[in-house]
């Protein structure tokens, strides 16, 4: 690429990211703002949202006050435990400004979990449980999540911290840890229920997407046919399918089927480009409630296998179908940037207030990020040989333009070289995979 190129770049870059102030300012006035009731309390939830987007080494009341220039942690720890804070109305609004950024065309709710270990029994909904992202049971914390995708972009719209039975039903436990006194024992499957009914009122044509932990619940699929919310949800290879000649487990119908019922198609574009599988579609049944199909992916080169339920209140293609499907990884990689940019894992609080504060908060700074890419991703053409603005680089170029001890062409010029680089291994990956495919 040539120098006048990688200089209108950087040129190009820096003017917009000297705009990103600006829009955080206007995040936390309109999304947090109205929902605090004093002054000092907003201007701590200014700094404690800034913090979160720093690069620190572990974000905490202590490293985050330290970071916004407070004497101590006290004004952090009062905000996310004893402050007059209306967490419904918080929610609300980060709700409204994702779908406001993320737009309501083609909406894929995907529900997941992820776990946090613990070291205790004392933080609330620390208990011995699978947490999925360790792979074994562990000492932990479970929350469900809600992401919002479109084809622009992905955000964490709701959540919920999972209380197994051992908490419910040991109300002075619940006490010690704050826990509201109406708090009953629910299940994972039934917080997903929750929050997708919520984020249906703001994106009532919406398609749903889980993993097996949802996809084998009759009841999640049924309250979603009974809403007609069409869905393609994850089930095991051992679940069974009725047929003329009985039950069959999904494996050995796949082997059943003849070459021409699978065809190949793109889940989506993935980092070293468009993600083909072989897929097949089952037709289960059909009346005026709507349609049901199972469909099958099958990995092209490894021949591994996945299985899914689907809905849809009236007949679509397969092609629709694969594309709900490919939209559930989305979460896995909200999961990763919402940990890794804003702090969502790194509460060190032990109250059912605090960690809903934090983990909201933590949500808030995250769907800054995703907002500024879309918003940057709207004027990028792909003409100047970079890869669109991602949000790590995001958060990179914000803090080190408003910090940098080095200037900021030396920032800019790293930022445009990390972009340029990308861009080619991107284009090489797809030239790659075109040639294989080919």
């Amino acid at each position: 690429m040539k120098t006048t190129k990688k200089q209108a770049a950087a040129a190009a870059t820096s003017l917009a990211a000297q705009h990103w102030p600006h829009l955080l300012n206007e995040l936390t006035a309109s999304v947090i703002d109205p929902h605090l009731a004093r002054p000092e309390t907003r201007s701590t939830a200014h700094d404690l949202i800034a913090a979160l987007l720093t690069p620190l080494t572990r974000k905490n009341c202590w490293t985050l006050a330290e970071h916004a220039g407070h004497p101590a942690p006290h004004r952090m720890q009062h905000l996310l435990l004893r402050a007059r804070l209306d967490e419904r109305a918080l929610a609300t609004a980060l709700r409204s400004y994702i779908v406001r950024h993320l737009g309501t065309n083609d909406v894929v709710l995907v529900v997941d979990e992820t776990g946090d270990v613990k070291k205790g029994t004392s933080t609330v909904g620390v208990a011995r449980q699978y947490p999925g992202t360790a792979g074994r049971i562990e000492n932990c914390q479970v929350a469900v999540y809600l992401a919002y995708t479109t084809p622009t972009g992905h955000a964490l719209i709701d959540h919920r911290l999972y209380l197994a039975r051992a908490w419910t039903q040991d109300p002075a436990r619940l006490a010690a840890a704050g826990v509201p006194d109406q708090r009953k024992f629910a299940t994972k499957t039934e917080l997903a229920q929750q929050m997708i009914h919520t984020a249906l009122e703001h994106a009532r044509s919406a398609w749903v997407a889980g993993d097996e932990a949802y996809g084998r619940n009759p009841h999640l699929r049924a309250y979603l046919e009974e809403h007609r919310t069409g869905y393609v949800m994850a089930i095991a290879a051992t679940d069974r399918l009725p047929t003329p000649r009985g039950p069959v487990a999904m494996k050995e119908l796949a082997v059943l089927l003849p070459d021409e019922a699978w065809h190949k198609l793109s889940a989506g574009p993935g980092a070293k480009g468009e993600r083909y599988y072989d897929w097949a579609l089952i037709d289960d049944r059909a009346d005026e409630a709507g349609v049901w199909w199972v469909l099958m992916r099958c990995g092209r080169s490894t021949g591994e296998l996945a299985f899914y339920r689907c809905y849809a209140p009236a007949p679509v293609p397969l092609a629709r179908l694969v594309a709900v499907a490919g939209r559930r990884w989305r979460v896995e990689e909200s999961f990763a940037q919402g940990k890794g940019l804003a702090g969502l894992d790194e509460h060190q609080v032990r109250t059912w207030t605090s960690w809903h504060r934090w983990s909201l908060l933590a949500m808030v700074a995250y769907a800054f990020l995703v907002a500024v890419r879309v918003r940057e991703a709207r004027h990028h053409r792909g003409r100047d040989g970079l890869v669109a603005l991602a949000c790590n680089e995001i958060a990179r170029l914000l803090n080190a333009l408003l910090a940098s001890g080095s200037g900021s062409e030396h920032v800019l010029a790293w930022s445009v070289f990390r972009r340029a680089h990308q861009e080619q291994a991107r284009m090489c990956h797809y030239r790659r995979q075109a040639a294989q495919e080919s």
